[in-house]
């Protein structure tokens, strides 16, 4: 443990106040505790971590990271949400999640073509949790998940974007109770639901041939990243590269395929060759728009801005 100079944590929520990387002392574990009700299946363990590691590593210095932070810059209408003011000001907006993982493959798309990260560029971080994001310019402007992670694309147990009408009539036809339905929108629905059979895309795909319902859950997945796809090209203004990240985006190559179908009026195509070997471009040469596939790794990402912090280096 001598050699163990610095901790990092990934903290799902940092809420309105907490937009990069710091270090953690008394004050921002207790200011954290206010968020409990944000991600109240996520910030209990996450703090319990942070009293752990305090108790049994002392003096070395821990770093939150925050998955809300690469979001917390969008334009405020994309953080809204249409709810009388009075509800705003109690922390109720879009804070988007999966930043970690956004701010790993911008820094890696640097790497890869710096003028493709200075431009429009959509990322699909596509797994059991799955969402999207818009960035220009280095900039997030608009990301699937809001409130909750539970919002935006169709996931593995998570409904994605439902009418919020729903929870009415659950309440009122199901006798449904809060917790019920909590549970309900994230975990009994998405593709486990519609299927019924499994949350996990690589079942479903084996399945589908032979089962309606898996092709369907497979189906609407694709649909809603389409849908989201064609409102991002609008939010950027165009499209110069789409990345698909994520253990679906990295190793579902049907997936990727029946996503970009059709696409070509917004410059998007991909090579079938290319595509089913999983390379890191699989658009053809001198297409409008770069189609890659990276592995994303939010863990390096941590590693990095806590060595970062801890050598006074800007994150």
């Amino acid at each position: 443990m001598e050699h163990i100079v610095g901790i990092g944590h990934r903290i799902v929520h940092g809420g309105d106040r907490y937009t990069a990387p710091l270090r953690i002392d008394r004050s921002v574990s207790d200011d954290l505790r206010r968020l409990l009700p944000l991600a109240p299946e996520h910030l209990p363990h996450e703090l319990s971590l942070l009293e752990y590691v305090a108790d049994h590593f002392h003096g070395i210095p821990q770093i939150a990271c925050f998955d809300t932070a690469f979001h917390a810059q969008m334009p405020s209408v994309a953080q809204c949400i249409p709810l009388p003011r009075k509800f705003a000001a109690k922390g109720i907006r879009r804070y988007g999640f999966h930043g970690i993982s956004y701010a790993y493959l911008l820094e890696e798309l640097r790497r890869e073509s710096q003028a493709e990260a200075d431009g429009r560029v959509i990322f699909a971080h596509l797994g059991h949790g799955a969402s999207m994001a818009a960035v220009r310019g280095g900039k997030c402007l608009d990301t699937t998940m809001g409130f909750t992670p539970a919002s935006g694309l169709v996931m593995g147990t998570r409904s994605g974007d439902i009418d919020p009408g729903i929870a009415w009539y659950m309440m009122k036809t199901e006798k449904m109770a809060a917790d019920a339905f909590y549970a309900l929108v994230n975990t009994e629905s998405g593709l486990l639901g519609v299927s019924e059979r499994s949350g996990d895309m690589r079942d479903l795909l084996k399945a589908e041939t032979h089962d309606r319902q898996a092709a369907e859950a497979v189906e609407l997945f694709c649909y809603r990243i389409r849908c989201w796809l064609g409102a991002y090209c609008a939010v950027l203004g165009g499209l110069d590269a789409l990345v698909f990240s994520g253990g679906i985006g990295e190793q579902a190559s049907a997936i990727r395929s029946r996503v970009c179908e059709g696409l070509g009026f917004l410059g998007i195509a991909i090579d079938a060759h290319r595509n089913a070997e999983h390379l890191h471009v699989i658009s053809p040469e001198k297409n409008a728009v770069t189609v890659r596939v990276m592995h994303t790794d939010e863990e390096v990402m941590i590693a990095r801005w806590t060595h970062d912090l801890l050598h006074n280096v800007p994150v």
